[in-house]
């Protein structure tokens, strides 16, 4: 076996257990943490069961938490399939593929099998997939092969006893399963009430990355009954990692977050309240950006190259 470059040591230094680990969080956590959940939305009960059922996952509180506005658009807007959007869904099974995978790994054949696979699938992705130009093709196959090609830079080989899941889906039902709420995390590492969950992103930081580990962080709390013991953002384009010991304190604030988020969705929804702006860097992918001049005159701010956004 090759010896490991640094980057991918420095994922196994950031992940790995050390002495100085977090103390123990309190027992009975995850429990009082649900309750107090199903407590705050009980009062919301007869409006979300008198609509379709609801799900609930990080994008939609983000832009719920963000900017109101952002989120009704989004909700109306019909989803495009491009190879920009879709090349997380190939990149990931590329990367799922390659952790199981027997004999010499290349990154573009792992993109090639994974193309070939969610194709014969019945995952959303596959009809595009199926009428795809070539050059669509193509575009969508160097995307997801850069992005697969990166993490299998930065990740070192990873062993069985540290249970790596990909695409692994964390559901908590409510409301008798009418309300969900859920997502999909990349990557996970560890046995219960010791996981690792990562989130792999491609471009910048932002705030909001932290808010959906959280997020995530909760959803397994609930749903395991034990806290995960870290969870990390890592940028692959910059082989760099945002990591947080999962706190009580980080717990309960993505209770909160998540609490509000969902009571906002339901009166937004049933058009009890009209939607705030909160303008923000989010405000360059909204859907109404041409007709929200504070959309615009935000974007013109930070944009403009005279202006310190440090002191702004």
């Amino acid at each position: 076996m090759l010896p490991l470059n640094p980057a991918q040591q420095g994922v196994i230094a950031l992940l790995g257990r050390t002495a100085d680990d977090r103390p123990p969080l309190p027992d009975g956590l995850a429990g009082e943490l649900e309750a107090e959940l199903l407590e705050a939305i009980e009062i919301i009960r007869e409006d979300a069961l008198a609509g379709p059922e609801m799900w609930i996952g990080k994008r939609n509180l983000a832009l719920i938490n963000g900017c109101e506005t952002h989120y009704v658009a989004d909700q109306s807007n019909e989803f495009t399939w491009t190879p920009a959007s879709a090349r997380g869904v190939v990149a990931h099974k590329a990367i799922e593929l390659s952790l199981n995978w027997r004999g010499e790994i290349a990154p573009g054949e792992m993109v090639d099998e994974a193309l070939a696979r969610l194709g014969d699938s019945s995952k959303g992705v596959s009809g595009y997939i199926n009428t795809m130009t070539e050059g669509e093709r193509a575009e969508l196959r160097g995307f997801a092969t850069d992005r697969a090609t990166k993490f299998m830079e930065c990740f070192p080989p990873l062993k069985a006893k540290w249970r790596p899941v990909t695409e692994s889906s964390v559901v908590v039902e409510l409301l008798d399963g009418h309300l969900k709420l859920g997502g999909k995390t990349d990557l996970t590492l560890g046995e219960v009430g010791q996981k690792v969950i990562i989130d792999l992103k491609s471009g910048g930081s932002s705030s909001t990355h932290r808010e959906d580990l959280r997020f995530y962080a909760l959803l397994e709390t609930i749903r395991s009954g034990r806290p995960p013991r870290k969870v990390a953002t890592y940028y692959l384009d910059s082989a760099r990692a945002h990591a947080e010991d999962v706190t009580e304190g980080g717990l309960r604030a993505a209770l909160q977050r998540t609490i509000d988020g969902v009571m906002r969705i339901v009166e937004l929804d049933r058009q009890a309240d009209q939607p705030t702006k909160r303008p923000a860097i989010h405000c360059r992918w909204c859907p109404v950006l041409e007709s929200c001049s504070e959309g615009q005159a935000h974007l013109a701010r930070v944009d403009d190259p005279d202006i310190n956004l440090d002191a702004w």
